[in-house]
């Protein structure tokens, strides 16, 4: 975060010189040393985030790649008269163990065409599904056990 904050700095003043990167230094260390006493932050989240910066750009990059295969599958359902389609409610567990995990795969559910999380109370999940194909599965996606990895990497860091 110290190092982004004095990219930032030198970003905006537009130049470098050793005045500007001096005084960015001290400005940053203030900031820094300011988010770490009032707002919670640490030393510790940030090399946290380092680690698993690749983990998270590969979910975003499983989540986008999911969403396009998602849209072709809910176009095929909707233009074509050969598929009945079967809307279920599927109720399912997950052992994920953070409340932002648990958010983010619901987000990650109904960001997917066809679906879309109902309710999410504890770690069961109420999804709704455009056919019940689209719901085999679910509570062992590819986001569940990349989300499993991000966490496996936050427990390894306490």
């Amino acid at each position: 975060m110290f190092l982004l904050f004095l990219a930032i700095w030198i970003i905006y003043n537009g130049q470098l010189t050793i005045e500007i990167l001096l005084f960015g230094l001290v400005i940053s260390a203030a900031a820094y040393l300011f988010i770490c006493k009032f707002l919670g932050y640490s030393v510790k989240k940030d090399l946290f985030f380092m680690k698993s910066a690749g983990l998270i750009l590969d979910y975003i990059f499983v989540l986008i790649i999911e969403i396009i295969k998602a849209n072709f599958v809910a176009m095929k359902y909707l233009t074509t008269n050969r598929y009945e389609l079967e809307p279920v409610i599927v109720t399912f567990h997950t052992d994920l163990q953070s409340n932002v995990a648990r958010v983010i795969l619901a987000n990650s559910i109904t960001l997917t065409p066809g679906t879309i999380t109902v309710s999410l109370v504890g770690d069961e999940y109420q999804v709704h599904c455009l056919d019940k194909e689209l719901a085999q599965g679910m509570d062992s996606s590819i986001f569940v056990k990349k989300l499993r990895r991000i966490e496996g990497l936050e427990a390894g860091n306490k």
